[in-house]
């Protein structure tokens, strides 16, 4: 029996709790809204042009996956791949697959003597000052290239510049001497994991000379100095380390929403910070680059239109995508006889003619028979699955049945032939045709890219290590520097390559 103390209390039935969930859960919804994502994009976008003004003579490269919604597609110049994971505490990381190198040209771009510069543009979510991918994984970059294209003894140099090669710079206030003192403590080991993966060669020379691929793509001479801008920094002086650094200008693009006397976050109340993350949760397949061509009507209309103007213009998107010239693909060449790139349009390209020295896998969204994949003697049409998790886990059986063909393909006519091409394609350009073509690359190619004996084949097991798909990956990395292969596409050709 309750006692007098509790007799006139009134319990909550689980029915209201469940209805004060539900609107607490509608209310969270509602300020997530599209309307409200692209209206905070918008916002942080103006930031980003404004850091572009001050800084006139810099690169404007995002760093995807947000990057590219803060920057308008007629003024970015280039993307970059820095994972905040990569930085996180206890996990630094010098990401052996997402090298970055093609950026060291656009430092240089109008800068051949003095330093260069570039703006790197990311944002983070609610509650920090800027994303780990800023604060840590581009100084451990920067200091590792640093120190691996400026090696220690080298003539020429003083002690200043020496000096400036071996330091590794963080954000002050962001992080701790203590985590700062463990980042660097890994440098040295990353540097020697960069070198052996013999990136730093010239033409078809086999021997890795930093300095000469220094010379040729960092013309200026200039070590990498990363420097930090937010929405509530003030603007960092660059020209002062121009005299001896390329600055890698870290933006962030989002801010910390603003809080009143009261707690509440007034004018701010709609702000979503890092409002680009997650567009697989709300942007229904729009892009950053059909937003910035539609953003007055995106912004304009309700939010219970958006969805369906959404569809809209990504159909209309798809139905005009193209490469110049009415081409169905583009490839980008690995290897003088490996190709891997994208298709575009409503279906893969037609098969080469059957007279052709090209070999053509083209992968589709969607689960095929492996028996209908063969259309023509020189082309497989391959469909592994719709979702692009489900077809990175499927390659590993897949790449099996796709060697077979190759095989027929590379022993058709004996020697008596000119050289035979092999080109992979996908729908992105950027994961399957990827893991694709480093599993081709390491089965059938030698180092210097030329194809293996074809009396060898099938290859015998074990002849494969980690080793040496790290370093053929890195090759394609840096020929493919947008490339992205997924954790399971990886896996996938490591199991091909290992079994």
């Amino acid at each position: 029996m309750p006692d007098d103390a509790t007799a006139d209390l009134i319990f909550a039935s689980d029915q209201a709790n469940h209805n004060f969930a539900r609107v607490l859960g509608d209310l969270r919804r509602s300020h997530l809204s599209i309307t409200h994502r692209l209206k905070s994009i918008c916002r942080d976008a103006a930031f980003v042009a404004q850091v572009a003004k001050r800084y006139p003579d810099f690169t404007l490269i995002a760093n995807e996956r947000c990057g590219s919604w803060y920057i308008p597609v007629t003024t970015k110049g280039g993307s970059a791949y820095f994972k905040s994971t990569d930085g996180h505490t206890g996990q630094w990381k010098f990401s052996m697959r997402r090298l970055n190198l093609h950026l060291l040209p656009l430092l240089c771009k109008d800068s051949p003597v003095k330093g260069g510069g570039c703006i790197l543009v990311d944002s983070t979510r609610r509650g920090k000052r800027m994303p780990d991918a800023l604060s840590k994984t581009v100084p451990l970059w920067c200091c590792v290239l640093n120190r691996a294209l400026f090696p220690a003894g080298e003539g020429g140099r003083d002690e200043a510049a020496q000096k400036d090669t071996q330091t590794l710079y963080t954000p002050p206030g962001v992080v701790s001497a203590s985590e700062h003192s463990q980042m660097l403590a890994r440098v040295p080991g990353f540097v020697e994991n960069l070198r052996g993966l013999g990136v730093f060669r010239l033409g078809d020379d086999m021997e890795s000379d930093a300095v000469a691929w220094r010379k040729k793509n960092l013309p200026n001479g200039k070590p990498l100095r990363p420097v930090w801008v937010t929405p509530d920094m003030p603007w960092p002086d660059v020209e002062g380390l121009r005299d001896r650094f390329n600055v890698v200008l870290c933006c962030t693009s989002s801010r910390v929403p603003a809080k009143g006397d009261d707690g509440e976050e007034g004018e701010d109340a709609d702000y979503i910070q890092g409002a680009a993350d997650d567009t697989e949760n709300w942007a229904h397949n729009l892009t950053p680059e059909l937003f910035w061509k539609s953003s007055a009507r995106l912004l304009e209309t309700p939010e219970a239109d958006l969805p369906e103007l959404i569809s809209e213009i990504v159909r209309a998107g798809n139905e005009s995508t193209g490469p110049a010239g009415g081409e169905t693909f583009t490839e980008t060449a690995i290897t003088p006889y490996l190709s891997a790139g994208q298709w575009t349009g409503p279906s893969p390209p037609p098969p080469p003619p059957e007279t052709s020295d090209i070999f053509q896998i083209s992968f589709v969204r969607q689960t095929t028979e492996n028996a209908t994949w063969k259309t023509s003697p020189n082309s497989l049409e391959v469909g592994l699955g719709k979702q692009d998790k489900i077809i990175g886990r499927n390659l590993r059986y897949g790449l099996f049945l796709i060697r077979e063909h190759v095989v027929t393909f590379l022993k058709k006519d004996g020697d008596n032939t000119p050289p035979k091409r092999l080109r992979v394609l996908c729908p992105t350009g950027r994961d399957i045709s990827v893991g694709t073509a480093l599993g081709l690359f390491c089965y059938f190619f030698d180092d210097a890219g030329e194809v293996k004996d074809i009396s060898s084949f099938p290859l015998p097991r074990g002849i494969f290590n980690k080793d040496l798909i790290r370093v053929r990956l890195a090759r394609i990395m840096t020929a493919m520097p947008h490339a992205n292969p997924s954790r399971a596409t990886l896996q996938s050709v490591n199991s091909f390559l290992m079994m």
